[in-house]
């Protein structure tokens, strides 16, 4: 038992981390374009897009920016690919879960925090006119936050402690098996199909920004491409998120029995 004990540790640090990096992208992604932070197009002269194609001061960092996104991709992936899976999961058995979490938050973390803005670059849009340049903000702002409780409930819905590897770790130390041998047959079948389920909010989240400059495009326009190629449900998963999402709103909209026994 001791020996299985110390996987908890180890569980819970890539948890923690996650969980970081979680609260870090909301701030990179959301909470940056939208109340100010790092400017996406920074005040000054802005270049054209053909005379941006010649400015090495624009590429650079974008071919930067590029690079980490590549990076954090091909972890992504690679990962996840099942000669991959099987290496990990023979060295460090229960635990790869964990470790695939801790290591995509690690890729995410070096791009956010060495992603280099491109102030000078041009913006595909920006409002600057009024009443827009008000309203349009706190819309994008509106949108951003319903993106991401509609986040929160699907996750809830595809079990949050599984998909962080706490309860791979948890149903091992108990000696309960593996957590996916007990999932129904839809529920394989949707988990088998869709690697990212909240492709429609966080492309909300990446694309509803009052302005929209060089940086942001790239980032924008690479994890659209990434999360369409990875995005693969059909009717019938589509039918089994349903239910479960009526199941799960029912259970906790159920009034609690506080009759004394």
């Amino acid at each position: 038992m001791a020996p299985a004990l110390l996987l908890v540790p180890a569980a819970l640090a890539s948890f923690i981390l996650a969980f970081g990096t979680g609260v870090e992208f909301v701030r990179f992604t959301s909470l940056r374009p939208l109340l100010g932070g790092v400017p996406e197009s920074g005040p000054g002269v802005r270049q054209g897009w053909l005379a941006a194609l010649q400015d090495r001061s624009i590429l650079a960092p974008l071919a930067w920016d590029l690079g980490l996104l590549l990076l954090f991709v091909g972890q992504h992936s690679l990962m996840a690919t099942e000669k991959v899976k099987a290496w990990s999961s023979r060295y460090f058995g229960v635990l790869q879960r964990s470790l695939y979490v801790a290591c995509t938050a690690l890729a995410l973390q070096l791009v956010m925090r060495y992603w280099e803005p491109v102030p000078r670059g041009p913006v595909l849009w920006e409002v600057r006119a009024e009443p827009w340049a008000t309203w349009v903000p706190l819309l994008c702002f509106v949108l951003h936050i319903i993106s991401w409780l509609l986040i929160f409930s699907i996750l809830l819905i595809f079990d949050y402690a599984e998909l962080m590897g706490l309860k791979q770790v948890y149903y091992h130390v108990l000696g309960l098996g593996e957590p996916l041998a007990l999932k129904s047959p839809r529920a394989l079948r949707l988990f088998a199909h869709l690697r990212h389920p909240v492709c429609v909010e966080l492309l909300t989240v990446l694309w509803v920004v009052p302005s929209l400059g060089t940086d942001r495009l790239l980032l924008a326009l690479l994890l659209t491409l990434y999360l369409g190629l990875a995005h693969g449900l059909d009717q019938q998963d589509l039918q089994y998120l349903q239910v479960q999402l009526q199941r799960k709103l029912h259970l906790l909209s159920r009034p609690q029995d506080t009759e004394a026994e």
